[in-house]
């Protein structure tokens, strides 16, 4: 299993009801239903992903992230995941929301836009970031919101939406002590288990 999706993995409760925003091919899914028997869902819009999930025995639905979760109902879900789609969504803070509506909790993970290596190559270079975690031109990409870490903590304090727990990791989703001593510079990725306000 991707490194990223182990380390998602590690922050579900076992027989949690579990939603999974860009499913993909269901990998995660599949791994939390054989390995802690959640009960859960995902949603992806493309066929192709549709056909895998539904060969692995994972409960998929054909949804577009960007037309809302208006069809789930409120606290649906114990946990409601979304990776590496942030920055390709039209509306991030109204999908934000609309996760802790139907779950009671939600991890989300994206790329920094901060990284040090973003940083230098517009400093040195004058041109948008191509990175392993950002692989795509300015021209082609499908992320539209890129962004930091700050950025996002600080959409979280604006929300008033609980971060419950950060875990920031490198291009191989491992946490090293240089990270945590400036997770905005030094962090490729980061894991976001965010809860509702009190």
């Amino acid at each position: 299993m991707r490194g990223d999706l182990e380390l998602i993995a590690t922050l579900i409760n076992p027989g949690a009801r579990v939603l999974d925003l860009g499913c993909g091919e269901g990998e995660l899914l599949d791994h939390l239903q054989c390995n802690k028997q959640v009960n859960g869902y995902g949603l992806d819009k493309d066929a192709e992903n549709i056909r895998i999930c539904v060969g692995k025995g994972v409960n998929v639905i054909e949804q577009d992230l960007d037309e809302g979760l208006a069809n789930f109902t409120e606290n649906s879900f114990d946990m409601v995941v979304m990776t590496d789609a942030l920055q390709a969504v039209k509306e991030p803070r109204e999908l934000v929301r609309d996760m802790l509506r139907i779950g009671e909790e939600c991890i989300v993970t994206f790329p920094n836009f901060a990284h040090w290596r973003c940083r230098a190559q517009l400093a040195l270079k004058g041109v948008m970031p191509v990175s392993k975690q950002l692989p795509h031109s300015w021209y082609d990409t499908p992320n539209i919101h890129l962004c930091t870490f700050a950025d996002f903590e600080q959409l979280c304090e604006t929300e008033s939406i609980k971060i419950i727990q950060r875990r920031v990791v490198n291009a191989d989703h491992k946490e090293k002590a240089l990270i945590n001593w400036a997770p905005n510079f030094f962090g490729t990725y980061a894991f976001y288990r965010l809860g509702k306000s009190a």
